[in-house]
């Protein structure tokens, strides 16, 4: 295995899976690494708790749905999740006060500030500690939020390469993702390009994929929602047949959103 390769196999570990972001029909996902990091920062001031690790999954047994559009590559399917986190807790307070609080944050996280279809929130306590103090952030969220390979360039020119209408067709889209309101800025963790163009024949008909970070303040659901809608109805132009658009998000804001779309 080449050095390039191994280092593009570890990057699509760090990122973890890709949750289903909203409904079958929402077309939007969000990779594990970005969703972690906001449920590390609502569990964070819970007092005595110290965060070990967190993951996000399919919940077992749970039926799934057929995505109105085609998933980034190795995609979970739209369906409900489970999170699983692992903690250390306090003496100075109740284990199952401190647990019940704990769950509620995780999951009024996970469907108010994301828009993530959870059902369960497994727990796990690792240790007890003395002191009140509140925890710090889940050491699995700690890192997590770094930019990652993106194209700034999509905000002042065409952030792809080469030659050829397709190259500046992604171009184009990426102009138009990028100027929709919440999108702090188009990324690119999966290839070279934050936004990808497929035209196929069976049947006909033209597919974009767009990765993007949400700005503060901003709903990921809503924000996608936008740009799904807006670069489909730029793509229509010389597309072979009906455009579908799927969006990938790969880092949020870590305060609150402004408003908040559940999980539909």
């Amino acid at each position: 295995m080449t050095d390039a390769l191994t280092q593009a196999v570890r990057h699509q570990l760090a990122l973890g899976r890709f949750l289903p972001l909203g409904g079958p029909d929402d077309g939007t996902w969000i990779t594990e690494e970005a969703a972690v990091r906001v449920l590390g920062h609502a569990v964070a001031g819970i007092p005595g708790v110290r965060m070990e690790s967190l993951r996000v999954g399919a919940a077992p047994l749970e039926p799934v749905s057929e995505p109105a559009v085609r998933p980034p590559a190795g995609a979970l399917p739209p369906g409900p999740l489970r999170i699983d986190a692992a903690f250390s807790a306090s003496f100075g307070r109740p284990l199952p006060e401190t647990a019940l609080e704990v769950r509620h944050a995780l999951l009024g996280a996970a469907a108010e500030r994301l828009g993530l279809a959870t059902v369960a929130a497994d727990l796990r306590v690792t240790d007890l500690h003395q002191g009140p103090e509140p925890g710090g952030e889940s050491r699995s969220a700690a890192g997590l939020g770094r930019p990652t390979a993106d194209a700034e360039a999509a905000r002042g020119s065409a952030p792809a390469t080469g030659t050829g209408s397709r190259q500046g067709l992604a171009g184009e889209l990426a102009h138009v993702a990028a100027g929709v309101p919440g999108v702090a800025r188009l990324t690119a963790v999966l290839g070279s390009r934050p936004v990808k163009v497929e035209d196929h024949d069976d049947p006909p008909g033209r597919h974009v994929e767009v990765q993007l970070g949400v700005a503060p303040g901003h709903h990921p659901l809503d924000v996608a929602r936008a740009v799904r809608a807006a670069v489909a109805a730029a793509a229509t132009v010389g597309a072979p047949g009906p455009v579908t658009a799927a969006v990938l998000i790969t880092e949020t804001a870590d305060r609150p959103a402004v408003t908040g779309s559940p999980a539909s």
